[in-house]
């Protein structure tokens, strides 16, 4: 993999998020974080797969006004140098924002509902990451060995053996 990959996710209130701006070909155009008048309704749910070039990207950076690195001036880099994908989750797909206690609370009820009736687990970014085709089937059974003795290293072995 070489460079930025992120998600986006249309959202009702994208000026709570992350925001990024696609053209009608899919590609990015720009990203900001909380703007207060956004350029597009897709918000960045901050699942990102980023090469190592990640390391030399964050030494580069200055910290905030709040004295942090942010991932959005991250993505800006690699965005820069042409290397931001965004792949857009569509219908169907359910992101659940838990900045709230309740929030949090009803996200833990929709996944162990979804999580019992499927039989599949959600957000598992090692299985994620192996059907994106970003790890190989060996990869994650070197990372569910890690993981044996507990039912999520268990899962991440049978997605191994499949």
């Amino acid at each position: 993999m070489r460079g930025g990959h992120v998600f986006a996710y249309r959202v009702r209130d994208p000026e709570r998020y992350g925001v990024v701006e696609l053209d009608a070909d899919g590609r990015v155009l720009s990203i900001e974080e909380k703007p207060t008048q956004p350029k597009s309704r897709y918000a960045v749910p901050g699942l990102y797969f980023l090469d190592r070039d990640v390391v030399k990207i964050a030494r580069g950076l200055r910290p905030s006004t709040r004295g942090e690195l942010e991932i959005i001036d991250v993505l800006r880099a690699y965005l820069a140098r042409g290397e931001l994908r965004v792949d857009v989750l569509g219908r169907g797909t359910a992101w659940l924002d838990t900045g709230t206690p309740d929030a949090l609370l009803e996200a833990a009820h929709f996944i162990a509902t979804v999580e019992k009736r499927q039989g599949l687990k959600i957000g598992c970014p090692e299985e994620v990451a192996f059907r994106m085709g970003f790890i190989d089937r060996a990869q994650l059974a070197r990372l569910a060995e890690g993981l044996q003795r507990s039912d999520y290293g268990a899962y991440l072995a049978e997605i191994a053996r499949e």
